[in-house]
């Protein structure tokens, strides 16, 4: 494969508050806020996006960059995720992340949709309050060009996905035919709390949330009641889901029903017939293999950009992967783009 065509299905942006405050409505039209504080909360406290010693570290993107990065990675569009908006799971007023969550699509829109069509954006939504989320989730396809939306894997909500208070969101992206990304970054309240490594922390917040929700997901029966809901799990590689196909199966086979009354079948099975999705990383050991019990129909690329790494290091990606002899060139072509392109609807 020389030249294969690539979908990013997993890139990011760094916002610019001071834009996304010229885009509210309604009662915070208007709005200033004192910079000491940002629209979004903190992830968790811990000091993010220093990138101290490595000066070509990306510090702020603007559609220029991320084109640039496209054209120079070679890539026929991008799907861009925010950064500041993963905490949108952690705002405790319901109204405030609808007003946010708004300005932030109206924003993402008008600065990067409408500059390129290669640019592709997913919508934040207030899960805070589900009916809002899923009327957003409308507008945002409907009126935005938004290609589907992000679910942030941490809230403050008390509760998994799985729980009947979010059905309205699965209902309408089920209805609307757009995925949901399942997408992690926040720690706090995950056990790992007392790390005092930002290393430590940084493993394991993206891969155990998502555990969480996917088993919160199954075994509470969404996938049972929405089986065409599609879903990606994002940004945690993809070698942790056999793992949980084969814990939940453990589980449901030992405690079936009286555990489990609203699954009719093993919680792999709807892994493996429901349009359930997830990223992997390039050099992941166990990619071949998870592409054999998933099917090399449902992984995808993740550049990342710009996120960790300086800016030579997301160009060694989609090479690496190439390289990988014990992956033949049509599951190599399926993870790079057929598979972001089914799921998307790109």
């Amino acid at each position: 494969m020389q030249k294969p065509k690539v979908i990013d299905a997993d890139g990011h942006i760094y916002e610019n508050h001071e834009e996304i405050e010229e885009y509210f409505e309604g009662k915070y039209r208007g709005m200033r806020r004192a910079r000491a504080y940002a629209l979004f909360p903190s992830l968790d406290g811990w000091p993010r996006g220093l990138g101290a010693g490595r000066p070509d570290k990306v510090t702020e993107t603007k559609p220029e960059d991320v084109i640039k990065f496209v054209e120079t990675l070679g890539v026929d569009c991008t799907v861009l995720y925010p950064t500041a908006a993963l905490a949108i799971g952690l705002v405790q007023d319901p109204g405030w992340a609808s007003a946010l969550s708004r300005a932030y699509n109206n924003w993402f829109n008008a600065r990067y949709i409408k500059r390129d069509s290669r640019l592709k954006g997913v919508a934040v939504l207030p899960v805070q309050d589900p009916e809002a989320a899923a009327a957003e989730l409308r507008y945002a396809v409907e009126k935005l060009d938004m290609v589907g939306a992000f679910l942030p894997s941490a809230t403050v909500l008390s509760k998994g996905f799985g729980h009947p208070f979010f059905q309205p969101i699965f209902r309408e992206a089920e209805q609307l035919g757009v995925p949901l990304g399942i997408h992690g970054a926040p720690s706090r309240g995950f056990g790992f709390d007392y790390f005092e490594d930002m290393g430590q922390v940084h493993a394991l917040e993206h891969p155990f949330p998502l555990m969480i929700q996917l088993t919160s997901i199954i075994c509470d029966g969404v996938l049972e009641q929405f089986p065409k809901l599609k879903l990606a799990f994002l940004e945690a590689g993809c070698g942790w889901l056999p793992y949980m196909m084969d814990r939940l199966d453990y589980e449901y086979e030992t405690r079936g029903a009286r555990s489990f009354p609203n699954m009719k079948k093993k919680p792999s099975d709807y892994v493996k017939d429901c349009p359930v999705y997830v990223t992997c990383e390039p050099e992941e050991k166990s990619l071949a293999y998870v592409a054999q019990v998933i099917g090399d129909d449902r992984i995808m690329f993740p550049s990342d950009y710009p996120h960790e790494r300086v800016y030579g290091e997301f160009l060694k990606d989609i090479p690496e992967l190439l390289k990988r002899p014990e992956l033949s060139d049509a599951t190599k072509q399926n993870i790079l783009y057929d598979n972001a392109k089914e799921f998307y609807r790109i």
